[in-house]
């Protein structure tokens, strides 16, 4: 697998009003009605939702067949009026996914492409191994879905404007080490980031500011986490880190040792800046937007300050696309040659 630099990795073009999306269902299926309303919502942001009949297919606990999700995946990255690909839902089942994907064609045709959760394993391998700028977002059927589920200028200034920064009082994200540093913004979801051990599609964190985050794991098992990413090395070389919001990760009844106190025995020893609590995924409410392999600093004191530069580049043309309305894609589209 080919390893891409900073510098040689791809932006792919800035979002614009009118632009059509590409929404794919690359691991478990979901629910129609919230699938309709994350439509409406990028309705209401100015997109135009596009997506085959075939999403809605159902196989065991996953959108449909392995072979339905990789030419989805594909035709979407193919299609030159989609501007970006964005995912319905995480759910399992991303990995299926990681033998078959053509990485030639997407980066031949770089594109926005964005999800959370299980999606983490295609945010990473896309990043590493095509060298392309992604993006860990909302989903379709997710918090786009949910009244208040994601902050709309935090999307805006990801994938229209390509840069951001972002102050947070303690109150809002918690200091655990105090510090600066600047590297490459990576990581996603603590279960997806272990699973990838191993594997050729291994995350590569050297350089980073690491981001983490999950939902409803048990303190213990966080623990175990941490320390098989330690483990494996996977904390070398790694500047600084920035855990999410940890939904239903407390020990219940409150008892034992806290969720940051734990970060802070397996990871203090590292003298790098750690906070906690960045709203991003798997989140209460009002999720944040974050380019996953572009340049970002954090800065831990008192407060804490995330900032980020260049995820899009600016596109001149700002083209209507003339995809087809929702729901009225046609299964003859010519398929990409894999």
């Amino acid at each position: 697998m080919t390893g891409f630099s900073q510098t040689s990795r791809v932006r792919p073009l800035a979002l614009r009003p009118g632009d059509a999306v590409g929404i794919i269902a690359p691991a478990s299926g979901f629910r129609r009605d919230e699938f309709e309303a994350g439509c409406a919502e990028l309705q209401r942001l100015g997109y135009k939702p596009f997506y085959r009949p075939s999403i809605f297919d159902r196989d065991a606990y996953f959108a449909g067949s392995t072979q339905r999700r990789v030419d989805e995946f594909h035709e979407m990255f193919a299609r030159p009026e989609v501007k970006a690909v964005l995912c319905a839902r995480g759910g399992y089942g991303c990995n299926y996914l990681l033998p078959h994907i053509d990485l030639n064609l997407v980066r031949g045709n770089p594109k926005i492409f964005a999800g959370c959760s299980d999606v983490t394993a295609l945010l990473t391998y896309l990043c590493d191994a095509a060298g392309l700028v992604t993006f860990h977002t909302p989903m379709v059927a997710g918090d786009f879905a949910r009244p208040g589920g994601f902050v709309e200028s935090s999307w805006i200034d990801a994938v229209s404007q390509g840069e951001a920064e972002m102050n947070f009082r303690s109150e809002e994200v918690t200091p655990l080490t105090p510090g600066s540093a600047e590297g490459t913004l990576y990581g996603g979801c603590l279960s997806l980031l272990c699973a990838s051990l191993g594997t050729p599609y291994e995350i590569r964190t050297p350089g980073t500011i690491l981001f983490i985050e999950d939902r409803a794991e048990r303190p213990y098992r966080i623990d175990r986490m941490l320390m098989q990413l330690k483990l494996a090395g996977k904390f070398e070389g790694v500047r600084g880190i920035i855990f999410g919001e940890m939904v239903d990760c407390d020990e219940p009844g409150g008892n034992g040792p806290t969720l940051q106190e734990i970060i802070v025995r397996i990871l203090g020893d590292l003298r790098i800046p750690l906070a906690f609590g960045l709203k991003s995924g798997h989140v209460s409410a009002g999720t944040l937007t974050l380019p996953i392999g572009v340049e970002a600093k954090l800065s831990v004191s008192t407060t804490v300050t995330v900032s980020y530069e260049g995820a899009v580049q600016p596109d001149p043309a700002a083209m209507t696309s003339g995809v087809a309305p929702v729901g009225t894609a046609r299964e003859t589209l010519i398929k990409p040659q894999f």
